[in-house]
């Protein structure tokens, strides 16, 4: 595995006799993002300023890119802080400044950029955020969403290397909560940032993470995968995922992915001792970044969760729907075997047709594009698998328009 670009070794850090952080040891990695999870009061935050340099560790050490903080001097401390942005949980933008003042606002105290210079970089910034016509504009005058926005801007505007994220969907309602993590995601991959956030969303969070720490008693005790902690044995990690997470999604009313996954092994037991056929299928809105691109994150969000319902209300009694991604989600079929899996989803196509429209009046006349991935489960393959099986079997025949 290549080298992490940050290496916290061994990290501890104590307030008078309160203990945070007992010896972390975390690995950070280029382009990826990183979630840092746990209950409240165990450290997120912390761990969080010790990474951007805010707080020094009591013992212990940090690396940057193979190299250990606490031995570079002045001029190279300060050349790494560059490297750096920090979106607060509140996003601490601030009331007497406008929009444009707000994003400028680091540029100004960090660099010797010219005002035409600052200018420029700041509307391309906002730009690239769609965040059009509201250079004057107050923050009181923004939607909590926009917020999020306008503070995501004032943390690239610097071109940053690494983003931390402390918390930034706090106070938000589902679909603007998603439309945070739809866009860190999707502007982590446009801008190619590092991003390390600290959040409790779960199992929001899994969506857009490729890596999931855990913190507990100040130390690390899990580093991997979103899909190798939803299956880690560890009574901590399963009591504290399954205490966060809820029996619905809270944007689309389905059972969110782990508990899809428990359903699978149940139906994969029936196989086992009845002989049982069941069959997954993996629909995904192939075009739902069209929605963004008209009309904004939260009307992506509100598309997803209004089609979900759909999907929801022409399932069968025994059927299961769960969320499985940004743009997908999983059916389970008991009883179904993939030919009868293909005629319930030509089925369904029909159905969406003849119910009409979806009723979103922010982009009359726009059609999904959703996709149907079949894949009938064998006995003991692994959900992840048939998953791959299910999506490498899309066919432009099961694809169907749903306006």
């Amino acid at each position: 595995m290549a080298q992490p670009l940050i290496q916290i070794q061994d990290v501890h850090k104590a307030f008078g006799d309160n203990t945070v952080l007992n010896g972390v040891t975390l690995s950070i990695y280029k382009g990826e993002i990183t979630a840092i999870i746990g209950k409240s009061g165990e450290g997120k935050s912390v761990l969080l300023k010790h990474i951007i340099g805010l707080i020094e560790q009591d013992r212990g050490t940090i690396f940057f890119e193979g190299v250990p903080v606490s031995g570079m001097n002045k001029d190279e401390r300060k050349a790494l802080k560059k490297k750096f942005s920090y979106m607060f949980q509140e996003t601490a933008l601030f009331d007497s400044m406008t929009v444009f003042e707000n994003i400028a606002l680091p540029l100004k105290e960090k660099t010797r950029l010219s005002k035409s210079k600052i200018r420029e970089r700041v509307q391309d910034k906002m730009h690239q955020l769609d965040l059009v016509d509201i250079d004057g504009v107050y923050p009181s005058q923004l939607s909590g969403g926009m917020k999020k926005r306008v503070a995501l801007a004032r943390a690239l505007v610097t071109e940053p290397e690494i983003i931390l994220f402390d918390e930034p969907t706090t106070g938000l309602d589902p679909v603007r909560k998603n439309a945070v993590h739809s866009m860190i995601s999707d502007y982590q991959k446009r801008f190619g940032f590092t991003g390390v956030v600290v959040s409790h969303e779960i199992p929001g969070i899994f969506y857009i993470s490729q890596r999931i720490a855990m913190i507990d008693g100040g130390r690390i005790i899990f580093e991997g995968s979103a899909d190798k902690i939803q299956l880690s044995e560890n009574t901590i990690i399963q009591e504290f995922i399954l205490g966060l997470e809820s029996r619905h999604d809270d944007l689309t009313g389905l059972p969110p992915q782990p508990q899809g996954e428990r359903r699978f092994q149940e139906e994969m037991a029936r196989m086992r001792d009845d002989n049982r056929t069941f069959t997954i299928v993996i629909l995904t809105i192939e075009n739902l970044d069209m929605v963004k691109k008209m009309a904004g994150y939260e009307a992506q969000q509100d598309a997803f969760r209004r089609f979900a319902n759909r999907v929801q209300r022409h399932l069968r009694i025994t059927d299961v729907c769960s969320r499985l991604g940004m743009n997908k989600m999983m059916l389970i079929l008991p009883r179904t075997d993939r030919g009868r899996a293909q005629e319930l989803c030509r089925a369904m196509a029909e159905k969406f047709k003849s119910d009409g429209h979806l009723e979103i009046q922010a982009y009359p006349g726009f059609c999904f594009s959703v996709s149907a991935g079949i894949a009938e489960a064998a006995l003991d393959k692994p959900i992840a698998q048939l998953i791959i099986t299910a999506e490498s079997a899309k066919n432009i025949f099961y694809e169907f328009k749903v306006c």
